[in-house]
């Protein structure tokens, strides 16, 4: 068990903090989300509370709307938003740049997608399932532990502030012209099953909208084409084919769909989009349309780790970072030395000059199944947290309860069109010609919390 730990804190750490929120007076990051009355529980004892269970409303694919939401749960994400965002993204950040260097490195030739927001929700919505021992460890690799070594016993967070800070999250880059994120959620369970009040909660906790429905496993074909049909039509289109070989005794499928839908600060030029050279590798070449804007941009020229770093806003409360090795350097090396102290440095030596930009037009979908990419890192790690050891306990009166499919849905998406009006003065002086047409890494981050809300590399933009 103490191995484990230390690898999950490792796993966490081997990013290390931002220095982003250096002024900010340090707090820990468990007493920010720390239940109420907290203390220690054993690891081993029963578990004093009665779990709270609620039946599970049979997949009806005429009954479209998602779950009803008790809104007052809701009213506790006011409260030390802008404290709890500014901790909550440090760790997330860090999080999620290990999984997405691993779900990186696991396809080194393919485009890459991950949204570090919704990886982490879809882990604390598992945390509030989890008996103590296996919340322990779920705890440590979200950074939330106390801090304190106490022996066979853990203090625990509240998983639901944690899980609404997080929306919170979101909610702020809705907040400016036209970018959008919207949070889904869907569970599904034997028609037979209940599930904990708090997990149902916490679905609700961290999306715009959730479904948890019943399902009957056994007719396993039957089941299989009933749920995609359903993710289809209650994602409007977003989600299909999802699921594939279902097995007849499934106890729990998850999945969470995070769409970011962007708009540039300042759109690109359309009469200077053309169809041009994107080098895939040393020996492959593509054709694709390359947007080109010519304007004043923040980027750095990073000698150091060998690579090109432009920003690029959005609206007014997000903005992308691009990524561009030198000749000479591959996107591999940029990206296995890429830490949240990494891009806090290229952030804050930023400098404004002028650009002659030219970029791919691309959106993007991914589908990162939790399971393998956690058994890519490390196989002690998904067994203890969602495989062979895990214990769900608080999610299911049903024993043993197991967690079969965990998926998270990436879609970005941008549009070619900006939130201002495109400036049709000619800039003086002559730009700095700087194409993307070579394999590039990009971040999406929340200007606010300094959230990552996307990773992504593109290798090929016909893809």
């Amino acid at each position: 068990m103490q191995k484990l730990r230390s690898l999950l804190v490792a796993l966490l750490l081997c990013c290390c903090l931002s220095g982003s929120q250096s002024n900010r007076v340090y707090v820990h990051p468990f007493y920010l989300f720390a239940a109420e009355n907290v203390s220690c529980v054993s690891l081993d004892a029963a578990t004093a509370k009665a779990l709270e269970t609620l039946p599970v409303a049979t997949l009806d694919m005429e009954v479209l709307t998602p779950d009803s939401r008790d809104l007052s749960k809701l009213d506790t994400q006011k409260l030390n938003v802008t404290e709890r965002t500014g901790v909550l993204a440090e760790l997330l950040n860090s999080l999620g740049l290990r999984m997405y260097q691993a779900a990186s490195a696991k396809q080194p030739g393919a485009n890459t997608l991950l949204s570090p927001v919704n990886t982490y929700g879809s882990l604390a919505t598992f945390y509030l399932g989890a008996s103590t021992k296996t919340a322990s460890l779920f705890q440590e690799l979200l950074g939330l532990s106390r801090g304190t070594i106490e022996k066979n016993c853990v203090s625990l967070v509240d998983g639901h502030k944690v899980l609404q800070t997080l929306q919170s999250i979101n909610s702020l880059v809705d907040d400016g012209p036209k970018d959008e994120i919207v949070t889904q959620v869907w569970a599904f369970t034997p028609q037979d099953a209940q599930l904990s009040d708090d997990f149902i909660q916490g679905t609700q906790d961290f999306s715009d909208t959730s479904f948890v429905r019943g399902v009957d496993f056994s007719r396993t074909l039957e089941a299989e084409q009933l749920l995609n049909s359903f993710l289809e039509r209650t994602s409007g289109e977003k989600v299909k084919d999802l699921f594939k070989d279902l097995n007849s005794s499934s106890n729990l499928l998850f999945v969470s769909f995070f769409h970011f839908q962007g708009n540039w600060k300042t759109a690109f030029q359309p009469d200077k989009t053309s169809m041009e050279e994107f080098h895939v590798d040393d020996t492959t070449t593509v054709t694709a349309p390359l947007m080109t804007h010519t304007g004043q941009f923040y980027y750095l020229n990073d000698k150091r780790r060998r690579c090109t770093i432009v920003k690029l806003p959005l609206s007014k409360r997000s903005y992308m970072l691009l990524v561009l090795p030198h000749e000479g350097t591959t996107l591999h090396d940029v990206e296995s030395k890429l830490q949240t102290s990494v891009m806090s440095d290229w952030h804050q030596n930023l400098q404004e000059g002028l650009l002659e930009l030219s970029l791919p037009k691309f959106s993007m979908s991914a589908e990162i199944d939790l399971h393998e990419l956690l058994t890519y890192m490390d196989p002690k790690i998904e067994a203890a947290l969602l495989g062979s050891q895990a214990e769900f306990s608080r999610l299911s009166t049903a024993s043993p309860f197991t967690v079969d499919k965990v998926v998270n849905k990436v879609l970005f998406e941008m549009s070619e069109e900006g939130a201002e009006p495109q400036d049709v003065r000619q800039e003086a002086g002559i730009p700095l010609r700087m194409p993307f047409n070579k394999p590039f890494f990009y971040a999406v981050i929340e200007g606010h919390s300094n959230s990552i809300l996307i990773l992504g590399k593109i290798t090929n933009p016909t893809l």
